[in-house]
């Protein structure tokens, strides 16, 4: 693999720059790299947790703080869940600015699509393969998330 130069270096920092408030992933060759910028920490994608830091035990006379809050593969029973199928970038709309596919107390078909998903650059609507109502949006808007987290919750007619 050919080394970076300073030229790519700045051009890489132009564009995370000019992106603004995302997560941005670019993989050159083994370069790896991964920048989330402009988020809250309930918007961030969980630490494995084996990286994800500890509490501090708590003092005497002091409680522990609560443990930090995992993202869950679980569905509540009688509920279905619209998954992502691999890694990637979650959208509740086709495009910026425009009304998202769907909000929680909505009705939806099975072919009825209830959000978007891209995968380098590559976009794909989610279909909510079951009639329903929307009873929740488990992640923000163009979040980052892992392959199998679930996405929209449905409550089955």
């Amino acid at each position: 693999m050919a080394e970076l130069t300073q030229e790519d270096v700045q051009s890489i920092l132009k564009i995370i720059d000019e992106m603004g408030d995302r997560d941005i992933h670019l993989e050159i060759g083994d370069l790896k790299l991964h920048v989330t910028r402009g988020r809250d920490a309930a918007n961030t994608v969980p630490l494995p947790s084996a990286l994800a830091p500890t509490a501090a035990p708590a003092r005497p006379g002091e409680t522990a703080p609560p443990a930090p809050r995992r993202a869950s593969s679980e569905v509540p029973a009688g509920h279905v869940a619209v998954r992502a199928p691999t890694m990637g970038t979650f959208y509740r709309a086709a495009s910026p600015g425009a009304r998202p596919f769907v909000e929680v107390g909505d009705p939806v078909g099975p072919a009825d699509t209830v959000c978007m998903f891209e995968v380098m650059k590559l976009f794909s609507s989610l279909k909510a393969g079951v009639a329903g109502a929307v009873v929740a949006i488990l992640v923000a808007n163009e979040s980052l998330v892992d392959q199998d987290q679930p996405l929209v919750l449905i409550k089955p007619d």
